[in-house]
């Protein structure tokens, strides 16, 4: 009868190791069979790495550069230091910068809601260098904005020379840096009014756009964002694309073709949707729960958990969930607004998966003296 109970227990370990590993060796093949040098796959809101490839690779990031400089123009924007309406003169610097561009000439004029246009679109270096130099006065200025907000970011492997991403010596970056600063700029909802454009024009419709990152058309969801192409940093992408409440980036790194990076990210995005969303917790997590406060000018206090309305999850795992709430009995005063007063925990098949302070939503003050005798006297009044 031992010997029967041990085979059981070995049968089912070497099934359990064998569905893990399998499922390891499923992602090991996907990723092995891409030809870029490099893959993140991230969820958006969370920022949780799904999938990589070596993800901290220094490489050469191509026009993958514009995303930081989308973001400081987008900042500044919504900080109220410019305009949208703002009018951007081009200088003789910015006109000779080759490669993408939207043909500016020296001294013309154009509006930073065209400029921005311009480098979402159609990945215009020109455009790039013109509203860094409105924006800081030169462009080795507003490079130095560029790696001061990387570090700011956390960005560990990328280093700015320039604000456009042709090749230079020391201008470098990484899928995985290159997904963290996609996620902060995809925070501004007014970036994809330009980032999902897939035709327009500029100069009353003598200058036409088309947006370089063809997956705005051709795939689902698509909100953006950015391609890159140079002979040192081959062809990139950071995609981005949302369906059913869920966020996903995608960055490819120095595939051999085009028609690479943008299968690719394709097949990176397609997995993650396939295989992970965003649940909906349990309404009772976010109840109000009402605490009895001993010498308090309140009986009660309220407090509330501090939870996410959604959780990023596997789908074979998104069933199951409920909640646990652990609160004080009581408490004593002073109570301080956002004071804990226990904890809530998400449980998903009777594993504890996350756990949220539930805090004070309110101050309540300690009772004086004179309040106790009130108090006292108030309740004396009732009774007789």
């Amino acid at each position: 009868m031992l010997k029967k109970i041990m085979a059981l227990l070995i049968g089912t370990a070497i099934l359990i190791n064998t569905t893990v590993m399998g499922k390891a060796e499923e992602n090991k093949s996907f990723l092995d069979d891409m030809t870029c040098e490099s893959a993140v796959l991230m969820e958006q809101s969370t920022g949780k790495i799904l999938m990589s490839k070596n993800p901290t690779e220094k490489t050469a990031p191509a026009s993958i550069t514009k995303i930081m400089t989308m973001l400081l123009i987008i900042e500044a924007v919504e900080n109220g230091n410019i305009s949208l309406d703002d009018m951007v003169t081009t200088s003789a610097n910015a006109k000779i910068m080759g490669g993408s561009e939207i043909f500016l000439a020296e001294g013309e004029e154009m509006s930073l809601n065209d400029m921005l246009k311009g480098i979402a679109v159609a990945s215009a270096n020109d455009a790039a260098v013109a509203v860094a130099e409105y924006l800081c006065g030169t462009e080795n200025a507003f490079v130095e904005k560029m790696n001061n907000r990387a570090q700011e970011l956390g960005l560990k492997n990328t280093h700015y020379v320039n604000c456009h991403g042709l090749d230079e010596e020391n201008h470098y970056t990484c899928a995985e840096d290159v997904a963290v600063l996609t996620r902060e700029l995809m925070k501004h909802e007014k970036i994809k009014e330009y980032t999902t454009i897939w035709m327009d024009s500029l100069r009353g419709g003598q200058t036409e756009l088309v947006n370089t990152n063809r997956l705005i058309r051709f795939y689902k969801g698509a909100t953006g964002l950015k391609t890159g192409t140079t002979e040192n940093a081959g062809h990139c992408l950071s995609a981005t694309a949302e369906r059913e409440g869920m966020g996903l980036i995608a960055v490819v790194m120095k595939c051999p073709t085009g028609k690479d990076r943008f299968a690719q990210a394709t097949n990176i995005l397609d997995y993650g949707f396939a295989n992970y969303a965003n649940v909906l917790l349990p309404s009772e997590i976010r109840q109000e729960y009402e605490i009895p406060v001993f010498g308090g000018k309140k009986e009660f206090v309220k407090g509330r958990a501090l939870a996410p309305e959604s959780i990023l999850t596997e789908k074979s795992r998104q069933k199951g969930l409920e909640v646990k709430i652990n609160l004080k009995e009581n408490v004593t005063a002073p109570v301080d607004e956002n004071q804990i007063l226990g904890t809530a925990e998400l449980l998903q098949n009777g594993e504890c998966i996350g756990s949220y302070p539930v805090k004070a939503m309110e101050m309540v003050e300690k009772r004086s003296l004179l309040d106790s005798i009130n108090l006292m006297w108030r309740c004396f009044v009732r009774q007789g």
